[in-house]
């Protein structure tokens, strides 16, 4: 038993493998409609690398909780999630953000032009979580709550967006499909991992309403959304959750 949380752990290292793969080998296509011509990515294999994430997250949730219920804590199990959410969380999104800049450039009338250069900033999002995560072991502050956004927040963020591209809704796709809106976003996100920002976390140490409000409307505004935005939930759930993180800062103490 003293393993199982180990093992959980490894479960979500392997969800972000597999999703990689995904991601990888997801092919693209010319596609006609309307008179224009677009590069679709195949759906299956993104839609299951988006999959893949979100149950990487479960695992991700139920480790922390599990070694919490078994007593069995250490400092190897918490090396060894940080190693899995730097694939997971890191390396995934990378990925998805490196597909979405080359489908993007694609769209471009000098396309032929494009280097490895123009792409490369994608991966600046695995190397910021890792940053992160180095920092998130060392720091003593973020015990109950954070310092900068988690790492397994941006990944969810970023395995949405190319169900939104595919599904459209709202006719969203077409952010995701200019390049600049992809720059800002891996900037935004590169800053918000490691800037020095209080963050909610969704741990109710406190059973007052008082202590727990912001955290119970930002999981009132999740289960009111998803119906209606669908996948484009999931960038408001983000955006509800950093503006109520920096409106109602939570308190970082060191332990």
């Amino acid at each position: 038993m003293r393993q199982l949380p180990n093992i959980i752990t490894l479960c979500n290292l392997f969800c972000g493998a597999l999703a990689i793969i995904c991601v990888l080998y997801a092919p693209e296509f010319r596609a006609e409609f309307n008179g224009n011509d677009y590069t679709v990515i195949s759906p299956e294999p993104v839609y299951w690398a988006s999959a893949l994430v979100v149950l990487a997250a479960v695992f991700d949730f139920f480790d922390g909780m599990t070694a919490r219920l078994l007593r069995v804590q250490s400092p190897m199990g918490k090396e060894l999630d940080s190693l899995a959410d730097v694939v997971t969380f890191g390396v995934v999104p990378g990925m998805m953000l490196y597909r979405l800049l080359r489908s993007a450039y694609f769209q471009q009338p000098d396309v032929f032009d494009v280097s490895i250069v123009n792409l490369a900033p994608a991966l600046l999002v695995p190397c910021f979580a890792a940053y992160r995560l180095a920092k998130f072991n060392l720091d003593t502050r973020q015990s109950e709550n954070f310092i900068g956004v988690p790492t397994p927040a941006v990944g969810l963020l970023v395995a949405s967006f190319p169900l939104i591209v595919l599904f459209n809704p709202y006719n969203l796709a077409h952010l995701f499909q200019n390049i600049w809106v992809l720059y800002v976003i891996i900037a935004v996100l590169c800053y918000l991992m490691v800037a020095e920002i209080p963050m909610l976390s969704l741990k109710f140490k406190e059973k007052s309403l008082k202590a727990n409000w912001p955290r119970f409307l930002l999981v009132a505004l999740t289960l009111v959304s998803i119906p209606f935005l669908k996948f484009a939930a999931v960038p408001f759930i983000f955006i509800c959750y950093v503006i109520l993180s920096l409106a109602f800062p939570p308190k970082v103490v060191a332990h």
